[in-house]
């Protein structure tokens, strides 16, 4: 969420930079400044009808003190006409103030400058690529494919069970899926990140503080009668660990690392450029989450990237990162790279992971802060990516990886898996 103040100094350069986005800001940003402008009106008025009821309970106390009980009477007749008008006051202040709220939820975070513009993922910079593509048989096969044969997923078992999204990794699959998991979090952990397990739920307001609510509320699994959601992120229970903290400086960089089950409903998604794992509502992802001194986080960022970078070269994968643009940017991120694996044998680019910088934006939902130099209190900045997201990363491994003879397991995933190969 954009600071007022900001909103308030900035508002032209603001429309400017939300063009990128291919937004016209213009009309939110006039209704939040008039209601911000109508709420701290209101704010004065009842400042002063309270101020003079106050002063008058006064004057009434001495009055009856004195025995001029007439002309205290007279004065408690004034300051409940003020105690009614207060209320009134009041109710109108918090009307106003929800208004401006939801006005304020709607705004997405001012993209980087260094941000393209751009309509959709078509427009997205590639800015590296690393790796040879591995040429395969003529008869190589997809990854949904393969699981079939070599009975590592089933996916009719989890439609049976629960339904399409939900599959069941089995014998050599299992355990390549939790190999996979223990390598990315020893990897996080040797880099400096702590290792938390969090909740897999959360409640409103932790939706609310990482922006997932309510841009992407129909995205979400709702468990009405706790009112909680499935997380859709490590990213969110995590970051909320410090809402609303006041965090010392000296603290920084704060950094953690963490493995959940993520929840997507995924509403519309269809075609066969979802099949298998390359879309699901429920899948295993590794995040790291970083809450950083606005100073150094560009800095965080880049080496984020270079950390995931080291990850995929380790697996010997194909990989490009992409810097997105303007309309293909998260609501809450001001600066994100997407790391996409190559899969040969379905001959396309999938997503693995996003490393993002929110600056404020996640902060100020938060009020997630640190006191600077001059004990005046700041938004600290908040950043996120993913170390890695499984199902695709799997996929690329049983495509590229595989051979006439099974499909072997990179190098350094061996120690973990305890086997060479899938046969």
């Amino acid at each position: 969420m954009l600071q007022l103040q900001t909103i308030r100094e900035n508002q032209e350069r603001i429309i400017s930079a939300l063009k990128k986005r291919n937004m016209d800001a213009e009309p939110i940003l006039s209704a939040i400044l008039d209601l911000d402008e109508k709420r701290r009106s209101i704010q004065t008025e009842l400042d002063g009808t309270l101020a003079e009821s106050n002063k008058l309970s006064k004057e009434i106390g001495i009055l009856f003190k004195s025995g001029k009980a007439q002309e205290a009477n007279a004065l408690k007749a004034q300051t409940a006409g003020l105690k009614d008008a207060a209320k009134k006051l009041g109710e109108e202040l918090n009307a106003t103030a929800e208004a401006l709220q939801e006005h304020l939820y709607q705004v997405p975070n001012i993209p980087h400058e260094s941000v393209p513009a751009g309509n959709s993922d078509e427009d997205n910079e590639e800015i590296f690529r690393h790796g040879e593509i591995p040429t395969l048989a003529e008869d190589a096969l997809p990854h949904w494919e393969l699981a079939k044969k070599y009975d590592i997923i089933d996916f009719e078992l989890g439609v049976k069970v629960t339904g399409a999204g939900f599959p069941v990794y089995k014998g050599k699959g299992a355990r390549l899926q939790r190999a996979l998991i223990s390598y990315f979090l020893d990897k996080n952990t040797e880099a400096g990140y702590l290792e938390v397990q969090p909740p897999h739920m959360v409640n409103e307001a932790s939706g609310y503080g990482t922006g997932q609510l309510p841009d992407k509320e129909g995205q979400m699994y709702h468990v009405q009668a706790d009112d909680l959601y499935l997380i859709p992120t490590a990213e969110v229970p995590i970051t909320n660990l410090h809402r609303g903290d006041m965090v010392a400086q000296e603290d920084f960089p704060i950094k953690y690392t963490g493995y959940t089950p993520c929840f997507r409903r995924e509403a519309g998604s269809y075609g066969a450029h979802v099949r298998g794992l390359n879309r699901l509502h429920q899948f295993d992802k590794v995040e790291v989450v970083r809450i950083e001194h606005p100073n150094n986080s560009y800095q965080a960022l880049d080496e984020m990237v270079e950390h995931v970078k080291n990850i995929l070269e380790e697996l010997k994968l194909p990989y490009r990162i992409l810097r997105l643009c303007g309309g293909d940017l998260g609501f809450t991120s001001a600066l994100t790279f997407d790391f996409e694996v190559f899969s040969t044998a379905q001959d396309r680019w999938l997503e693995i992971s996003s490393v993002s910088n929110f600056e404020t934006f996640q902060a100020n939902r938060l009020k997630l802060r640190f006191k600077d130099e001059n004990g005046k209190s700041q938004l600290a900045h908040t950043l996120n990516g993913s170390a890695l997201a499984l199902p695709r990363v799997l996929a690329g491994i049983l495509e590229n990886y595989q051979t006439p003879n099974g499909i072997k397991i990179p190098e350094v995933l061996i120690p973990y898996c305890g086997f060479s190969v899938i046969d």
